[in-house]
């Protein structure tokens, strides 16, 4: 799979840099380590919270904190993520083990994290026009995602103590009111397919289907693979947004995420993963594999696939509107503002899709 962006980690960016001595001296206390091994570095990509890569001596793990320009501390519940872990690992495999957490927030200036380090491939966007992976390969790997995302789906979360993450009655009902009201806090300018998707979604929300441990933002960069097995997933990242829900909304946020070849090219430039390349499963193949691995029939998905377009496009503007609004200067988030615009004609096309 040469040629896929996989995760290292580098010099930590200016302004998201962490108290060394603050934390070296709060791991040896708790870890037992020596401070002076500490040797702090972080992983480049992401939009929400910040992810480092912390090494002691020969120990590696993984630290999880809330941007630096967080005013909104519901929206990085470091204690919540921790705990959905500290029960999900003992049955779920692909869910990292979580190791630390602080709450003492003269550490480090907010509430953060520690989990096992899982070392594998994270597929993002392969190299323009360069063909890096056979299709049986490209293949093997979306159907590995899809069954994965059953397995998620099939957890027993009353008997993982998971059972108070959420409230799934009314779940479908309150992500479109939520979503919609988060888009419309964040907007700094008027979309129109995002307009037309909000009341088109608030106007036309299928009844709900089951409750399961959902993910909310399950999609390839998010996976780790087996470098001895690529088809294999050996982790889920980021579960900050996981909660108890429907399981077709979070196909529909997959299917957000889920770009084919003929796609306009802002999507295709900004959302990741090896789904346009030869061998892909188009989205239809995607649901249906997913159907067909936790034996269960397909609705119209026309709803789910608007809902993942509408909610991706509203966290893009969330992060955008920061930028715009001087609450970060990261140069990567001001591209975001095409991409919302792509998102809102794509989820327009989608409601207009037979």
């Amino acid at each position: 799979m040469t040629g896929f962006s996989c995760d290292e980690a580098g010099p930590v960016r200016p302004g998201e840099e962490l108290d060394l001595p603050r934390l070296g001296a709060y791991l040896a206390d708790r870890l037992g380590s020596d401070a002076d091994s500490l040797v702090v570095e972080q992983f480049p990509h992401g939009h929400s919270n910040l992810t480092y890569l912390i090494r002691l001596g020969e120990r590696e793990l993984v630290l999880r904190r809330p941007p630096f320009d967080n005013r909104v501390k519901s929206a990085h519940d470091m204690g919540r993520e921790y705990r959905i872990l500290e029960r999900l690992c003992l049955v779920y495999k692909p869910a990292p083990r979580p190791v630390l957490f602080c709450d003492d927030e003269s550490i480090l200036g907010a509430p953060f994290f520690l989990m096992e380090r899982q070392r594998g491939i994270i597929l993002r966007r392969p190299p323009s026009g360069e063909q890096v992976m056979a299709p049986a390969t490209v293949r093997r790997l979306c159907e590995s995602l899809a069954e994965n995302l059953a397995s998620l789906h099939a957890v027993d979360y009353r008997a993982a103590g998971l059972d108070d993450l959420g409230r799934p009655d009314g779940y479908v009902e309150r992500q479109v009111s939520g979503w919609s009201r988060r888009y419309a806090d964040a907007r700094t300018c008027e979309v129109p397919g995002l307009e037309r998707a909000a009341l088109w979604l608030g106007s036309n929300r299928p009844a709900e289907s089951t409750a399961a441990l959902v993910h909310n933002d399950y999609k390839f960069d998010n996976l780790v693979f087996d470098p001895c097995d690529p088809a294999r997933v050996i982790a889920v990242l980021d579960w900050e947004m996981a909660t108890i829900g429907d399981p077709l909304m979070d196909l529909g946020t997959t299917l957000g995420y889920w770009i084919e070849a003929e796609d306009p090219e802002p999507l295709r430039r900004f959302l990741a993963g090896p789904t346009a390349l030869p061998g892909s499963l188009t989205r239809r193949e995607l649901a249906e594999h997913y159907a067909r691995a936790c034996g269960r029939d397909l609705p119209d998905l026309r709803f789910y696939r608007v809902f993942g377009l509408f909610k991706i496009a509203a966290i893009a503007q969330q992060i955008f509107a920061r930028f715009v609004r001087g609450a970060t200067g990261d140069p990567r988030f001001a591209a975001l503002g095409a991409v919302v615009d792509a998102l809102g004609a794509a989820a327009s096309a989608a409601i207009d899709a037979s």
